[in-house]
Order: C-alpha cells, then sequence, then structure tokens
C-alpha cells in the first residue's frame, strides 16, 4: 500500500500578514524563500525541505492547505486512487505543480473537509546544522487535528493514507506515524479545525532558548515547559499574533514504523505534562471553532 511519508508545510490565509511575518521571520526564525505569486513562503535553516509555512492574506483566519509528503510519482497517483476509493473530494488530480520547489500531486479534502496535498519530487532547498544554544526550529514535527469524528477520522488517515497508530491517550486523543517519530499527526475530539502545529528543536537547551527569544520579544509560553507521556516528548506552545497555536517540541520518541504496537495511556494527573511544572495546560489554548471555509479549496 503507498503511504504517505512526511509533513511538508501548512499554509494560511491569515487577516493580519504583516504581524504574521515578524512572528515567523523574527521570533520562529525561518526564512523566507523567493517567490513571484505574492505569497510568502519560508523554510526553516535547518532541514532540507523547501518550505514549511505559507502565509497569504485574507480576510479571515484559516488554514488553506496542509501538504504532505510521499516517496515517489507512483505513490501520489495511488494515493489519489486510495481517496477517490474511499469516497474523497478531490480538488485537482495528480499533475505538476507551480508552487515553490514545483513537485508532483494533487489536493483533496479530507473527510472534515479540510484541504490537503500530497506531493513527490519536489526540490529540496539548502540547510545547515542547528547548533545547541540557537533555539531555531530543525523542522516539523506534528500537525494535531480535531474532528467531530475522531476514531473516523483515525481509521480513514490509517486506511487512505497509510499511518500507524502508535497510542491512544484514553478513548479521545490517537496518535498517528507515518515513519518512524512516534507520530506526525494526533487526532482529537471537537469541530473540524487544526489544533496546533509542532517544530522539532535540537534538543532541550534548544527549547528552552527559543522560548526565551519568544520572550524578550513580548511573547509567552501558553503551555510548558513540560514533557507529554505519549511520545514522551518536551514542549512548549505559542499563539502566533493571528491566533495559531504553534509548539517548540524535543526528544520525540522514535519507534520501528512496522512493529510498534500502541499503548493506551489512562488520563491521570500528570499524563498530559509528566513534569507537572510549566505555566497554563490545555485550557489556556486556543478555544477549537470550525475552519473557515470547510470543503471551499484555495488554489494557492
Amino acid at each position: 500500500m503507498s503511504r504517505v511519508t512526511e509533513i511538508r508545510y501548512v499554509g494560511y490565509g491569515v487577516a493580519d500578514l504583516a504581524a504574521e511575518r515578524v512572528f515567523y521571520e523574527e521570533l520562529w526564525g525561518l526564512e523566507q524563500v523567493p517567490s513571484d505569486d505574492g505569497m510568502d513562503w519560508y523554510k526553516t535553516q535547518g532541514h532540507g525541505e523547501h518550505h514549511v509555512v505559507r502565509l497569504r492574506a485574507g480576510e479571515e483566519n484559516r488554514v488553506d492547505v496542509i501538504a504532505l509528503a510521499a516517496n515517489s510519482r507512483a505513490d501520489v497517483d495511488a494515493l489519489c486512487q486510495q481517496a477517490q476509493a474511499a469516497g474523497g473530494k478531490i480538488v485537482h488530480d495528480p499533475r505538476e505543480l507551480t508552487t515553490p520547489g514545483g513537485g508532483y500531486g494533487f489536493r483533496f479534502f479530507s473527510p472534515d473537509g479540510l484541504q490537503m496535498e500530497i506531493s513527490s519530487d519536489v526540490a529540496r532547498g539548502s540547510s545547515r546544522p542547528i547548533e545547541r544554544w540557537e533555539g531555531l526550529p530543525v523542522k516539523i514535527s506534528h500537525i494535531v487535528l480535531h474532528s467531530p469524528d475522531h476514531q473516523a477520522l483515525v481509521k480513514w488517515f490509517v486506511d487512505v493514507l497509510g499511518f500507524k497508530v502508535s497510542d491512544w491517550l484514553g478513548d479521545f486523543m490517537c496518535f498517528l506515524r507515518c515513519n518512524s517519530a512516534h507520530h506526525r499527526f494526533a487526532i482529537l475530539p471537537g469541530p473540524p479545525c487544526l489544533n496546533h502545529v509542532a517544530y522539532d528543536m535540537t534538543g532541550i537547551d534548544g527549547m528552552m532558548r527559543g522560548g526565551h527569544r519568544l520572550k524578550v520579544k513580548g511573547t509567552d509560553i501558553q503551555w510548558g515547559p513540560g514533557r507529554h507521556t505519549a511520545g514522551d516528548n518536551a514542549f512548549s506552545y505559542f499563539i502566533t499574533p493571528n491566533g495559531f497555536a504553534v509548539e517548540y517540541t524535543a526528544e520525540l520518541e522514535e519507534v520501528d514504523f512496522e512493529t510498534h504496537q500502541p499503548t493506551i495511556h489512562i488520563p491521570a494527573p500528570l499524563v498530559m505534562d509528566q513534569w507537572g511544572i510549566g505555566t497554563g495546560g490545555p485550557q489556556t489554548m486556543p478555544h477549537p471553532a470550525p475552519n473557515p471555509g470547510i470543503f471551499v479549496a484555495v488554489e494557492a
């Protein structure tokens, strides 16, 4: 079965483009990628993925597209067929992409109406080693989504996109892998929307130093620092000027993609945060609301 193998980028429409630009460039530490389409594309300095964030000016704040990777054009074609066979709504069939970095891919809607893209053969960008104390993100680590039928969406990720279940938190949060990382997606109950996008840091020191940079520039930790149980990763969460949750994470567990068996973690004190010393908590994160434009394609 052909499957998704990685996360590429998240595209956002934002009401205050100038503020979001400052956040990703000066606070988050991303580099702008040249483009001539009137939008802003950003990459991390520590990884060869061509871009990880795309911003465009919009009348409302929304996630436009979540882009994923496949290993080959044949896998892209097969995944499109798998999505169609499962009743998925295709935005466009596999074709040569005209976005920065090019590649070959198709777009479609998740069962909840979020636009997604799967591609291969996207050009690689430059990268350099990120030093211990720089506090810069290396790459996108994982994405967490809300779903009005989270059990069904988990099944769709497994049956259609080829993910495997790594762990459950009770029966309400599922962690899904598409490679050796413990999870690249997690699914929670709620309206169809993004919960947050997490970025891998070089380690705990990198995560803490990144948090310091944000603090001195006026963006405090929303929740953290802490360490989750599922995936055993350290975390600190922040909110962008347009209200999107982003995370610095470090030391996410590595597992065997084929053989790892899921654990059900029983909700209890210190399960969400094994350290239990950070500020905030899930209740301090943005309240989930349906993503604007469900089942409405944004071509960019």
